[in-house]
């Protein structure tokens, strides 16, 4: 894996300075990204190397300042300079003057909060994007469902969500991504798709924000358990099985909250599972990793200066789970080990030793 990473920095002299670009919609020269977290301040750097006037909104002044000063994020992305037409600033009314494309990339419990934020100040034509994935927890909404609870109803019809393998760091290096944006309404879809689609990220559109959503959300607690299964020294084949089985249970909960069962074998399902239960670079599989080692939760979580979504997410999907009465078995195990103290050598065992089953029912 260190390979990989030198080669990615050689990449980024390649490419970062080569300022990627491809021409912006017509009418979508202005973009806003709320929160300066790695992911948000990646896609602010890509929309502002397609040459379009992003602004990115900081929560403080004095980060504002900072970033802006700086022109980089060393805390997020270190070495990734800010493009001339990037500009950093703490002003809502600033950030959200004029912009046709609002990214949302802030963690999934502060999601409700900052869309209670950004309402006022939205442009009657404005495509609100969630760049988050997880679940909101107690209430166990989607993303774009807690912003429909607070936007008003006509903005409902220009939310739309991107998600898919999209390790933000990588991207930052230069190297070649794919992702996918959905949306109820096919043209907003294809808005966001044209605004964010470039030589280095190629974009899809899908029509099942449901599907797309409980997909990144969902691959997070997944991922959680890889990193168990590595720290633990299982091998190739467990591995294997768990992020096999760990799809169809994500399908299942998926498909019984009407989401479409092929979206969980495209790039925001399999796609995304395969690099977040794999990648070093993943927040998540971090977390399993010292869940491994006998660490709590409490103290991995006092060690990190970002946010891993999958924990939040299984309490949310244990919720689920329950409403709609699907059996999430990985969901439960992690939630056990998560929050009860269980050891995570006895949630495998206890995996390993449920009743024999059919593959398919």
């Amino acid at each position: 894996m260190r390979d990989v990473y030198i080669h990615c920095m050689a990449w980024q002299q390649i490419m970062a300075w080569q300022q990627i670009t491809a021409p912006a919609p017509e009418g979508e020269q202005r973009a806003a990204v709320i929160g300066t977290g790695t992911w948000g301040t990646m896609l602010a750097v890509l929309l502002a190397r397609k040459g379009l006037e992003v602004r990115l909104w900081a929560r403080t002044g004095e980060e504002a300042q900072q970033l802006e000063t700086q022109r980089e994020n060393p805390c997020r992305l270190p070495g990734v300079r800010f493009p001339d037409t990037l500009h950093v600033t703490a002003s809502l009314a600033e950030a959200l003057d004029r912009c046709r494309l609002v990214l949302v990339a802030v963690p999934a419990q502060r999601m409700r909060q900052n869309a209670e934020r950004i309402a006022p100040y939205l442009a009657p034509e404005s495509i609100v994007v969630s760049a988050t994935k997880g679940l909101e927890r107690g209430t166990a909404l989607r993303m774009t469902e807690v912003l429909a609870q607070v936007l008003p109803p006509e903005r409902h019809t220009r939310l739309a969500v991107l998600s898919g393998p999209n390790l933000a760091r990588e991207i930052a290096a230069g190297l070649p991504a794919v992702s996918v944006v959905a949306s109820t309404d096919a043209t907003v879809a294809r808005r966001v798709q044209a605004t964010l689609f470039c030589p280095q990220l190629r974009v899809y559109t899908n029509p099942d924000p449901v599907g797309v959503e409980l997909g990144g959300a969902l691959k997070n607690i997944i991922a959680i358990g890889a990193g168990i299964s590595d720290g633990l020294g299982y091998g190739d084949n467990a591995k294997a099985a768990f992020i096999t089985r760990g799809l169809a249970e994500m399908a299942r909960l998926g498909v019984a909250c009407g989401a479409h069962p092929l979206t969980f074998a495209g790039l925001a399902g399999l796609g995304d599972l395969i690099a977040t239960c794999n990648s070093p670079l993943s927040r998540n599989h971090y977390v399993g990793l010292e869940l491994a080692k006998g660490r709590s939760w409490p103290e991995i979580q006092a060690g990190m200066n970002q946010v891993a979504e999958g924990v939040e997410t299984t309490a949310a999907a244990r919720i689920l789970a329950e409403r709609y009465r699907v059996e999430m078995p990985i969901t439960e195990q992690m939630y056990q080990v998560l929050f009860e103290g269980k050891h995570p050598r006895q949630a495998v065992e206890e995996l390993l030793a449920r009743p024999p089953a059919e593959e398919w029912r």
